[in-house]
């Protein structure tokens, strides 16, 4: 990591020599001018100002006007500012520009050091924010969200309408499909992004419990309770609140979530001061709430709060054609953190995990793959290595006479698609990954079976990310 550089700014030599021992001896890149002119063409460089200290009075002008200057090319350059002529006006004019400090000569060395260690800290601070932002947009961007069938796209689709509005969102979805992924992916695409994205699970917190993880408590609400507590709403004021399992929510709290939705107001537990929040709220459910709100288990009126904009997620055994985009993308990551060397799986093995049912979805073909790149470590994954559980029934046969169809039926595009990938898989092991050969194998133009190759993620064993 580069060393912090900072700009001496001014016309006493005595003092730029001074403040440059001090800040070179700690490690900092130093630069001096005794000039705003000279001090324009430092900045010029490839590496950024970190901190510039200005006097207020130069030869050829105006430190807080070179420090506004300085700003409009570099705007997370902290700056304090030095003067022997303070005035009110003046330092209130260095602080409307941007200025972090300002400081009256003669100063105390000391307390110049101390300030510029926290200008520096403050600096390094917004540099770490603004990364962890980059990399939270970054991983959560829709393309982040893996998958080409038509089931994922069509949730893509509404997820970017529904991420610029203020509107609460209910996502529908079996446990492991990736709910919070799409909440997160609301969030960090919408105007909140650079807020908070607060989650709270409602079914793993006791319900004693819940309603000051909600909405915070004073000291002295309860037993335990020693010391005031901000609750969830209130941390997510700015952001975005995903309250998870909500059909797990206990009863005595529908009635109070209910009026913290419409109002966006509440009361900490033992408090009788009320509480503004500015929140966005995505909720998430595995379980069927309008069958809840007919069994009296959910409340009507808070189903309707909820429900403004539902998204429901599909399982793995609906969208079966991303399981090869899916492995794949999950052995890129597994290679890499656990420094392993998988190449790929070959066309039984990923026939056998294509027609699996996938009760865990996404989660489990995740913690699959983890599995299998740390037991297998190298090499390409065959049949023997999955175990036995997955090593499933075909979901589709060129014998109608041996398909057999379950008693609760199956869906007929995914077991087309489970086949088709099958098809071509076979075909390109067979040839070597050669395409002309494959496509005459397989009756196909060249054209159609290569497009069909990119849309499904399919990629050579040999050309599969290793660590």
């Amino acid at each position: 990591m580069r060393s912090q550089r900072v700009l001496i700014l001014d016309d006493e030599s005595s003092l730029r020599t001074a403040l440059f021992r001090v800040l070179d001896r700690k490690g900092l890149n130093v630069i001096t001018a005794n000039k705003i002119e000279e001090a324009k063409v430092l900045c010029q460089g490839d590496t950024p100002i970190d901190l510039a200290i200005v006097d207020l009075n130069l030869p050829d002008g105006d430190g807080i006007e070179f420090m506004s200057h300085l700003k409009a090319i570099n705007p997370a350059c902290e700056v304090i500012i030095l003067t022997g002529h303070a005035t009110i006006e003046s330092a209130i004019r260095a602080t409307q520009k941007g200025a972090f400090h300002f400081v009256t000569k003669p100063f105390n060395l000391e307390e110049l050091m101390s300030l510029i260690e926290k200008a520096l800290t403050h600096k390094k601070l917004q540099q770490e924010n603004q990364q962890l932002r980059s990399e939270l947009n970054k991983k959560y961007k829709f393309d982040q969200i893996v998958g080409n069938s038509e089931q994922i796209q069509n949730v893509l689709r509404l997820v970017e309408r529904v991420a610029d509005s203020d509107s609460t969102v209910l996502v529908h979805g079996e446990s492991g499909t990736g709910k919070e992924l799409i909440a997160r992916a609301i969030h960090y695409n919408s105007p909140r992004s650079t807020g908070p994205f607060i989650p709270i699970n409602c079914g793993a917190i006791p319900a004693e419990l819940l309603e000051s993880e909600l909405f915070g408590h004073i000291k002295g609400a309860f037993t335990g309770a020693i010391a005031n507590r901000v609750g969830r709403f209130e941390l997510a004021d700015g952001g975005t609140l995903f309250l998870d399992e909500i059909g797990d929510l206990d009863p005595s709290l529908q009635v109070k979530l209910l009026r913290a939705l419409q109002e966006r107001k509440f009361e900490p537990v033992g408090s009788t001061k009320t509480v503004s929040v500015n929140v966005r709220v995505i909720a998430a459910t595995n379980v069927n709430l309008e069958e809840a709100v007919d069994n009296g288990r959910f409340r009507e009126d808070l189903f309707y709060r909820l429900n403004v904009i539902p998204i429901t997620v599909p399982p793995l055994r609906e969208r079966r054609s991303d399981i090869p985009l899916l492995l794949t993308h999950f052995i890129d990551i597994f290679n890499r953190s656990k420094n392993r060397g998988l190449t790929g799986i070959n066309a039984e093995a990923l026939e056998s995990l294509v027609n699996y049912a996938w009760p865990g979805n996404i989660r489990e073909l995740e913690n699959l793959v983890e599995r299998l790149t740390i037991l297998k470590g190298q090499g390409q994954v065959d049949l023997s290595d999955l175990p036995v559980k997955y090593k499933s029934t075909k979901v589709a046969s060129t014998d109608i006479g041996a398909l057999d169809i379950p008693e609760n039926g199956m869906d007929f595009n995914s077991a087309v698609d489970a086949y088709e990938n099958a098809l071509i898989l076979k075909a390109l092991e067979k040839t070597g990954w050669n395409r002309n050969q494959a496509a005459s194998l397989l009756r196909l133009n060249r054209t159609t079976l290569v497009e069909k190759i990119k849309k499904k993620g399919l990629i050579p064993p040999n050309e599969m990310p290793n660590a």
